[in-house]
């Protein structure tokens, strides 16, 4: 849980206990260096989900004519360099948690 003892961290940790015990998406919004993925890795080690997977994928880092077929997967064939059937994030994320970081490149 994060540390401190203000009123802001208490409703973090508030809001963390609640969504933890939901099965719905959670969208954690913030400006940087305020830990949105450590947030993310909190939730789901409070949840269900604890013993699943967490993937971590950095949306900034894949071209964006690769990120539909990093997400979704593609079977083999589907294009030029797709020479074998890749499973997608959302697949292998299935019944744990998969972050969509979309943080900037650093110049």
């Amino acid at each position: 849980m994060p540390i401190g003892n203000s009123l802001g961290i208490n409703n973090v940790r508030k809001l963390i206990r609640r969504v933890s015990r939901c099965d719905y998406p959670v969208i954690i919004r913030g400006e940087t260096g305020v830990g949105k993925t450590l947030t993310a890795r909190i939730i789901h080690l409070a949840s269900f989900r604890k013993d699943r997977t967490f993937f971590h994928l950095g949306c900034s880092n894949i071209p964006s004519e690769l990120f539909e077929s990093e997400l979704f997967g593609h079977e083999k064939g589907a294009f030029t360099e797709a020479i074998e059937r890749k499973k997608g994030k959302v697949e292998l994320a299935e019944g744990g948690t998969l972050l969509l970081d979309k943080r900037r490149k650093r110049k």
